[in-house]
């Protein structure tokens, strides 16, 4: 099945702004260069790019300066602040592969999230990270998505519901909020066992005082990864007290959770945990873990689980409301896989929502939801032929390499049958990360994905309640829409 398509530029930078010719690969050896010898964008002394720089758009502004300078370049946020930044997907991987010995996130990460108190698998590093780990990927274990199935098909079906009621009254909905509403009631009711019920006409107040917290955590994580000093420890500023307030709620909710579920232990069944945290309580004293290393991986799951996925999906309807025939073609797909059903009856029918999979995956290659990562060697090493001195962080950007025509052909169309054609190269598409940090919990967002948009589209035409050009990118450690209206017509 080859769906019609359209040419779609990418709104928030127009024309064709990630995109330069792909460059020869290097055939022979050649000396390492030296560090000073990088391009670096104009700059200040000492303060480097510091002044004026943006956090909000700091995946768009490294993406500008690779352009302009080519790759790899430096910058610099300050005193003691180096920083290198490449696009190329085999050095990436080659720094994957010595992970975490040689490299780990480094930069500020660790310590912002520790302060935080939520040094989980996300942010850990060494033997703890080691440790965590081995329980996250446990705890989220694909073989326990055929029992997590019907709670997933309850929530979606929550979700039908509601854009149901805002169809009837012709309503357009903000997707970035909604979307959020449904992956943070998954994430808590499959990561420690509780419904928030965020779709239920609002919520509880309990669903949304959890979601608005978590709102205000995630780029406030960003704001002081970027920030080249902890001015915080010595000046509170009103966002500050904020955020503090939102850090005790969500901590204080994962301690609730962690309670409830230790109550319930003991008909706990070891090979078919009930949730995330109920399978890391049955591994907690064989790994050595405290409570607080509990309620980091709990916290961990659950913003990790509501941001990613909400904007991915947010990004896909960008690219289906220009798409009619399109919606048109997956609309018979999804009558043809689910009957008069909503959602899939079981794991096989799920499993044949695959082609509903491939509409997120291409999204997100134009809309990379993890616009760059993150690296750090405590020792003087080589990448990309360079000599990198100890304590530089190196950004990977994400979607150069993805628009690069040598690996994807007609890079900045939105096809997303190249995904069943093989027209994409694997190497280069890592969204979820690589290496041994890849994302545990891709099993749970790509069938998410799969369950909202086969829903969607079964049941409704799309359309954006904006001109496209209205929407921008965001960073808030993730990339986000600026915003989403959508407007859903029943069929």
């Amino acid at each position: 099945m080859n769906p019609p398509t359209t040419d779609t530029t990418l709104p928030a930078t127009r024309g064709c702004p990630m995109h330069r010719a792909a460059r020869p690969k290097e055939t022979t050896a050649v000396p390492a260069r030296a560090w000073h010898d990088l391009p670096q964008p104009p700059g200040w002394p000492v303060l480097g790019q510091l002044p004026g720089f943006d956090v909000t758009r700091t995946h768009l502004t490294l993406e500008r300066w690779a352009r302009e300078l080519g790759t790899p370049y430096r910058f610099s946020m300050g005193p003691g602040y180096r920083a290198m930044v490449i696009d190329d997907p085999e050095v990436v991987q080659q720094i994957s592969r010595q992970r975490p010995e040689t490299f780990g996130r480094g930069g500020r990460m660790q310590p912002v999230m520790s302060e935080m108190g939520f040094n989980g698998v996300f942010s850990a590093e060494g033997d703890a990270w080691r440790t965590q780990r081995k329980l996250v990927m446990g705890s989220l274990n694909a073989t326990h998505l055929k029992g997590w199935l019907p709670a997933l098909c309850r929530i979606t079906e929550r979700l039908a519901q509601r854009w149901d009621r805002a169809a009837a009254d012709g309503r357009a909905l903000e997707m970035t909020d909604e979307l959020k509403r449904y992956t943070v009631d998954v994430t808590s009711l499959l990561a420690f066992g509780q419904d928030p019920r965020t779709l239920d006409h609002g919520g509880t107040g309990t669903g949304n005082a959890i979601q608005q917290h978590l709102e205000l955590i995630f780029p406030a994580i960003m704001r002081r990864v970027m920030t080249p000093f902890s001015y915080w420890k010595w000046v509170r500023l009103p966002a500050d007290r904020r955020l503090d307030r939102a850090i005790a709620a969500v901590q204080q909710h994962a301690r609730q959770c962690i309670d409830e579920a230790r109550r319930r232990l003991p008909g706990a069944d070891p090979t078919a945990p009930r949730h995330a945290l109920e399978s890391m309580l049955l591994h907690q004293a064989g790994l050595g873990l405290s409570d607080a290393d509990l309620v980091a991986n709990v916290v961990t799951l659950l913003l990790a689980g509501e941001d990613t996925t909400a904007h991915g999906l947010c990004w896909t309807l960008f690219y289906l409301a220009a798409e009619p025939a399109l919606q048109d073609t997956m609309n018979l797909q999804a009558q043809a896989v689910l009957g008069a059903r909503n959602v899939p009856a079981d794991t096989a029918q799920l499993a044949a929502l695959e082609p509903f999979e491939h509409l997120a995956l291409e999204a997100i290659r134009l809309r990379p939801v993890v616009p760059f990562n993150g690296f750090e060697s405590p020792h003087e090493t080589l990448v990309a032929g360079i000599a990198v001195p100890a304590r530089t962080k190196i950004f990977s950007l994400a979607r150069p390499p993805m628009l690069d025509p040598s690996r994807f052909p007609e890079p900045l169309r939105y096809r997303p049958e190249r995904w069943a054609t093989g027209e994409v190269d694997g190497r280069a598409y890592q969204p979820f990360g690589a290496g041994a940090r890849v994302c545990p919990g891709r099993s749970l967002a790509t069938a998410e994905m799969r369950l909202v948009l086969a829903m969607l589209l079964r049941r409704f035409r799309v359309e954006l309640a904006c001109r496209p050009e209205d929407i921008g990118e965001i960073c808030a450690l993730t990339m986000l829409p600026s915003r989403m209206p959508v407007r859903l017509a029943p069929r």
